[in-house]
């Protein structure tokens, strides 16, 4: 049976009323606002909000934090040395308040969920003004309103979620592609991972709201969503998220639907059918193995085995054609032998994967694994890093290197950041190719013919 995990919906009218609020006081003036994002996919969409509303309330974007009115850090916990990178930007904001009194320092997120770094935020950085966690993002304009009318400090963090918030105000980093987050928070609870204790438990948005948002999204010129999810293919509201793919996949002008990330133990028949059969699904797919070990993967408390993982890996590439597998791997779990690490390196052979995402294993306090006592040493966690990146990079190449002479349709992003003669997009299958062009042909779909695949990125030229 599916379970349901719908979330109640949190309306933005009071916050937007806080907007109009902090606007009007605000008139007349030219205020910049900077943003820095730290973390993941989902904290990008997260920031994009975060911009949305600071830009309803009379502030524009700088990217020169020496000229901000207001400065945001929205933070990310999932490293082990997250904090001490945080504490370090947070302490060179000092000199820059003592400069300009009337600055705002804001600093919100993943991290602000745990109550030692707020404790510490409060005890050693008394210039910051604002901070809030990931429950109450939404509440910016109230929280921004109070600190200017009252001129206190704000220390605002709920302990859990009170619904999903809709309608909130957002500005889109790019004009051509969006992330559009389906589900908040995890159920998983993997032994290694802080996301469930600071996002929450899993909730799912109304499917209804989604597609207002895709729909707008296309009218707005948006050619590619991302769904976003810590766990996306556990999506439940009403209905499953196969079901959800199919809802969405008739809205007009949006070209390619993707999404991001799934876990092995929820991606089901039915979501394999839907990627086959709906022709706006790009044709690839990032599936998380994180080891190849079923002894480590049990105490990770993943759910499958690595024989589990390899059959799902050859259900899909014999049911979708030319589908593209990316992957996380994590090295050096708490006892991980060389021989359990030998069989990621097995696992990794044989699931014939595109590219991947690798991360050496760091602590994550609040976590079971960061109690164990058999952590493994910096020197061993490093060296076995250093053989799986060989492999990795051995793969993709071989991956690219088989792309080369076929026909590719990419949807064109902008001009590459390296050379300003090539532009630059994405494969259905999520892969990077530039390519010259002499006209800027950005929001383009173009067909292109590889000619050379490369570690990192496909070299091709216009057909």
């Amino acid at each position: 049976m599916q379970k349901n995990n719908s979330a109640d919906c949190i309306i933005f009218d009071e916050q937007a009323e806080y907007c109009h609020y902090v606007a009007s006081i605000n008139r007349g003036q030219d205020l910049r606002y900077y943003l820095e994002t730290l973390g993941c996919q989902m904290n990008e969409a997260d920031s994009e909000q975060i911009s949305g509303m600071l830009m309803q309330m009379g502030y524009s974007q700088t990217q020169d934090i020496m000229k901000a009115d207001i400065i945001v850090f929205n933070t990310c916990c999932v490293r082990e040395n997250a904090e001490f990178k945080l504490y370090g930007h947070i302490g060179e904001l000092k000199t820059i308040k003592q400069a300009n009194k009337d600055l705002i320092i804001v600093i919100c997120g993943c991290m602000m969920q745990q109550t030692h770094v707020v404790e510490k935020i409060k005890k050693s950085y008394k210039f910051v003004d604002i901070v809030f966690g990931t429950h109450n993002r939404h509440e910016l304009p109230r929280l921004l309103y109070k600190r200017i009318s009252e001129k206190k400090k704000i220390y605002e963090v709920w302990e859990n979620s009170k619904g999903i918030a809709e309608n909130v105000p957002i500005e889109r980093k790019s004009r051509i592609t969006a992330f559009v987050p389906i589900t908040y928070g995890c159920d998983n609870f993997c032994s290694y991972c802080i996301v469930p204790y600071v996002r929450g438990r899993e909730k799912s948005r109304d499917p209804k709201m989604i597609k207002k948002d895709i729909m707008k999204l296309a009218s707005e010129g948006i050619k590619e969503i991302t769904l976003l999810g810590q766990n996306v293919n556990s999506y439940s509201y009403e209905m499953d998220f196969s079901e959800l793919l199919h809802y969405i996949s008739d809205i007009p002008y949006i070209d390619r639907i993707r999404f991001m990330t799934s876990h092995p133990k929820d991606l089901s028949d039915n979501l394999i059918k839907a990627m086959k059969d709906i022709p706006k699904m790009c044709s690839h797919i990032h599936l998380p193995l994180q080891s190849g070990s079923t002894n480590v993967l049990k105490q990770m408390n993943r759910k499958y085995s690595k024989d589990d993982y390899l059959v799902l890996i050859n259900k899909i590439k014999q049911s979708i054609e030319d589908i593209t597998i990316s992957t996380d791997i994590i090295v050096g779990f708490p006892g991980e032998t060389e021989e359990e690490f030998e069989e990621t390196l097995d696992v990794y052979r044989k699931a014939g994967f595109d590219f991947a995402y690798t991360f050496i294993y760091s602590k994550r306090n609040g976590t079971p694994a960061a109690n164990r006592q058999d952590q493994i040493s910096d020197d061993i966690k490093n060296k076995r890093f250093a053989k799986l990146i060989t492999l990795v990079n051995e793969m993709t190449l071989k991956s690219n290197i088989n792309d080369e002479s076929k026909i590719m349709q990419v949807l064109v992003e902008g001009r590459s950041r390296t050379n300003d003669t090539m532009m630059t997009g994405r494969t259905r299958g999520n892969k990077i190719v530039n390519f010259k062009c002499e006209a800027d042909c950005t929001g383009s779909l173009i067909d292109v013919k590889i000619i050379k695949g490369h570690t990192w990125h496909l070299e091709g030229e216009m057909i």
